[in-house]
């Protein structure tokens, strides 16, 4: 667990020095507490009418009788500490005000200290999970949900600033002042000190079985936040889903269930926690009542007994009930650390799971920085998304592509077509076997290079909210105007740019929400074409749009980019029947390759698909082969 502390505390970085100073202000801030209610009962001493002691305070004699006597010097004995001084009752409230003053500049620099090295490293160790994210490959997204890593970056991290500064300025504070305290008690009372000795236990004992049984609970809703982020992401992202089948109701009452379970949780730990307060209020009482009847016992039977063995002041009895409730005080704050540290380290561990997370798919030490050709090679390639997996989701796969072919690949559902074209550009590594692009390894390239010239257009088209520009250059982002319409030409986008008002400047709202399916399709075809990449795949990239803008879509990426090596997955036989070569994949494996003549005369898996489209019966499907 050291260690996942130690990762996280790196995010600490520039603001080390704000985390240093802190307990600094911290433990002036407790020694000055822990004097003042002891020069408290010296100045109530030095005011007290009729009290005359050998062991500390005045000599009755010097009572004071007049405003002037506070500025008269006076004699101070304190047995306890063995010291005589003299000092005047004005130095002594002036001292007091000064102290105060101090404690609360003490206070006010450590909150503000404590408060920029928490904020500064929640800034920080949010920055770092954002960018460790952003080097996962696809394998590793898989491992943890995006509601479980949305967790992760807000309340995990929230977590952790909260215990971060308790630790710095409450775990430093609470302990030195209950030691303090302790041993000022000591001096103040002598003996009467031994009341928290027997008490103490007693608190700590009480506040152990509460916190041994809030954590577990605690522990627990960490699970439930997932659930409740899990549910917010699907309703939200689905949106139009769940309003087309009308599920509403399904998706609040599941959106219920997660919160009432994770108020549950936190209703069942805060009633126990709850608990913490009547003990302490309990604790306190009784233990003023046994300073002040005990004191005042002690005092009265001095007063008129100079041989009574214990001897004690006002003011000390004072201070003693000062210094009790700093001592029961601290041990509670202890007891709070306590919850949110365990708190905190399964947050810890959460976070550290996703900063210790190495990326399967990294840079090689010495990366090849140039694509050749746009040359295609699978060399018996295997692929399962996990090593545990039980079977292979494409089993040896050999075929090869030429620079500048348009190759189409079909297969039924789960078949593996997305797999097959996302090994292309690393965003998994192949389990067996190779794939070489350019007749080099793909995993010898700079990542880098090979994706800037390998351009992927996924399946589910992403539009990001800002505007039309800032969306088509994310392929590239110094691409000009002429660049951007040259691209927009190619696929049939311009239509779009010109019927919005602002043109290249319309905006595009979060997720491309103003736009339709189809229009999302080519500009994310005109956002790929801008990277000027050797190759290019479109994952079922055109399904929204109808065939005849489909057709023309393959025939300006043919006739204007006659180099770029074109790899189409399409559902429909007439988006890829003009393909130089076409891949029929079944369960993971190439079935058939052949030109669309050549697999309507081999190929009985896309006869079928073709007859099916074309809607020609069984019968007269028989009577073609």
């Amino acid at each position: 667990m050291w260690k996942k502390i130690k990762l996280i505390l790196g995010s600490v970085r520039e603001y080390k020095k704000y985390a240093i100073i802190t307990p600094i202000f911290m433990i002036f801030e407790a020694l000055i507490e822990c004097v003042m209610p002891f020069m408290m009962s010296a100045l109530i001493d030095s005011v007290s009418f009729g009290v005359s002691t050998t062991y500390n305070g005045l000599p009755k004699e010097r009572e004071l009788n007049t405003i002037a006597d506070i500025f008269k010097p006076i004699q101070y004995t304190n047995a306890g500490l063995g010291f005589t001084i003299n000092v005047t009752v004005f130095g002594l409230m002036l001292t007091l005000v000064l102290m105060a003053g101090l404690s609360l500049t003490c206070g006010i620099l450590g909150g503000r200290t404590a408060a920029k090295a928490s904020i500064g490293m929640a800034t920080n160790l949010r920055g770092d999970l954002y960018r460790k994210i952003q080097s996962f490959s696809f394998a590793n997204i898989d491992k943890f949900s995006s509601a479980s890593l949305v967790t992760r970056m807000t309340t995990d991290v929230q977590s952790v600033t909260m215990a971060f500064q308790m630790c710095i300025r409450i775990v430093i504070r609470a302990p030195l002042m209950m030691i303090f305290s302790a041993i000022m008690a000591f001096i103040s009372g002598g003996i009467m000190a031994c009341i928290f000795v027997v008490l103490v236990p007693i608190i700590a004992f009480g506040l152990f079985l509460i916190v041994k049984n809030a954590m577990g609970i605690f522990m627990r809703v960490f699970k439930r936040y997932d659930k409740l982020n899990e549910s917010v992401e699907e309703n939200v992202s689905g949106i139009r889903v769940v309003k087309s089948y009308v599920r509403e109701d399904y998706e609040k009452q599941k959106f219920n269930t997660a919160s009432d379970n994770m108020t549950g949780d936190f209703v069942k730990a805060e009633k126990i926690v709850a608990l913490n307060n009547p003990l302490l209020n309990t604790t306190i009482h009784v233990s003023n009542i046994l300073v002040v009847s005990l004191g005042t016992y002690i005092i009265y039977r001095s007063t008129v007994d100079a041989n009574f063995w214990a001897h004690l002041t006002i003011g000390q009895m004072s201070s003693l009930l000062t210094y009790g409730i700093q001592i029961l005080m601290s041990v509670l704050m202890i007891s709070m650390i306590m919850v949110m540290l365990v708190m905190s380290i399964e947050a810890i561990r959460r976070i550290s799971e996703v900063l210790e997370e190495e990326p399967t798919i990294v840079n090689p030490t010495n990366p090849i920085k140039e694509v050749k050709n746009g040359d295609i090679s699978f060399e018996n390639v295997s692929f399962k998304y996990k090593n545990t997996a039980e079977r292979n989701a494409l089993s040896n796969i050999s075929v090869d592509i030429k620079s500048g072919q348009f190759v189409g690949i079909i297969g039924s559902t789960g078949s593996g077509k997305t797999s097959l074209v996302n090994l292309i550009s690393r965003l998994y590594d192949v389990s067996e076997g190779s794939i070489k692009v350019g007749d080099v390894d793909v995993r010898n390239y700079d990542l880098k290079v090979l994706r800037d010239n390998v351009a992927v257009v996924l399946q589910k088209n992403v539009l990001f909210s800002g505007t039309i520009a800032s969306n088509l250059r994310w392929g590239n982002k110094e691409a000009t105007e002429e660049e951007m319409k040259r691209a927009c030409k190619i696929c049939h986008a311009m239509e779009i740019v010109n019927a919005k008002q602002e043109g290249f400047e319309s905006p595009v709202e979060q997720g491309g929400a103003n736009f339709s399916g189809g229009q999302k399709q080519r500009l994310c075809i005109a956002r790929a074409i801008l990277k000027k990449p050797k190759i290019m795949i479109l994952d079922d990239s055109t399904s929204a749009v109808d065939t005849k803008t489909d057709k023309l879509i393959r025939k300006g990426l043919k006739e204007d980019l006659p180099h770029m090596t074109k790899i189409v997955i399409a559902q429909r036989i007439s988006s890829i029947e003009e393909a130089d070569k076409i891949i029929v994949l079944d369960d993971g494996r190439i079935n058939a390759v052949g030109t669309h003549e050549e697999l309507l005369k081999s190929c009985k898996i896309y006869q079928e698909v073709y007859y099916s489209q074309n809607r020609i019966g069984g019968n007269n499907a028989a009577s073609k082969n």
